[in-house]
């Protein structure tokens, strides 16, 4: 399990806007899951959990379906 409890706030934005631009682009090429595959899917929800913990403004991610 990840464990981001040491890591900045801002760190922890920068990491999950990459994440969610590269879905933007897995959505943009017409792919599901190129550049974003279920690793990453997990990584991001880990983030996307403590963010929300702490209450930081994030743009959430469009996962495709």
């Amino acid at each position: 399990m990840m464990n981001f409890l040491q890591s900045k706030d801002e760190r922890l934005l920068v990491f999950y806007e990459s994440v969610r631009r590269q879905v933007e682009l897995d959505n943009r090429s017409g792919g599901r899951y190129r550049l974003a595959g279920d690793g990453v899917k997990q990584y991001a929800e880990r983030l996307r959990e403590e963010m929300d913990r702490r209450r930081l403004r994030f743009t959430p991610i469009d996962w495709p379906r």
